[in-house]
């Protein structure tokens, strides 16, 4: 777990710098759709860095394989689905668009599964 929470921080971290890179470095460089294009990825990618780390502490608590699991699917929720949404902005490939989605199912199953790790551990 200490994996997982040494990511979530720099995760939360990262975030924050292509937050301010969207917001300094991209506004007059890529149109205002391709922005809101990147700061949504920024926007879940520190939401779910925080989710990583709730999973974490709850671990500590109340210790589930599924949270493990969870865990797994938060991160691979945070690259798919935050990094598909950079490549889009930045590049403007569209083939980039089809991979978010896959990312967007990832974070419903690491909550999905941090629900039920919770249950089970009542």
């Amino acid at each position: 777990m200490q994996f997982y929470l040494v990511t979530a921080a720099l995760s939360a971290m990262l975030s924050v710098m292509l937050g301010a890179f969207a917001a300094h470095g991209l506004k007059s460089r890529i149109s205002e759709a391709m922005l809101v294009t990147f700061q949504t990825g920024v926007q879940y990618q520190f939401y779910h860095s925080l989710g990583l780390v709730l999973i974490v502490l709850l671990y500590r608590q109340q210790p589930h394989g599924l949270m493990l699991w969870s865990g797994a699917f938060m991160l691979a929720g945070i690259v798919l689905f935050s990094g598909s949404l950079y490549a889009l902005a930045l590049s403007q490939f569209k083939w980039f668009g089809p991979i978010t989605p896959l990312g967007g199912l990832c974070f419903i199953l690491a909550w999905l599964l941090l629900a039920i790790a919770v249950v089970k551990n009542g």
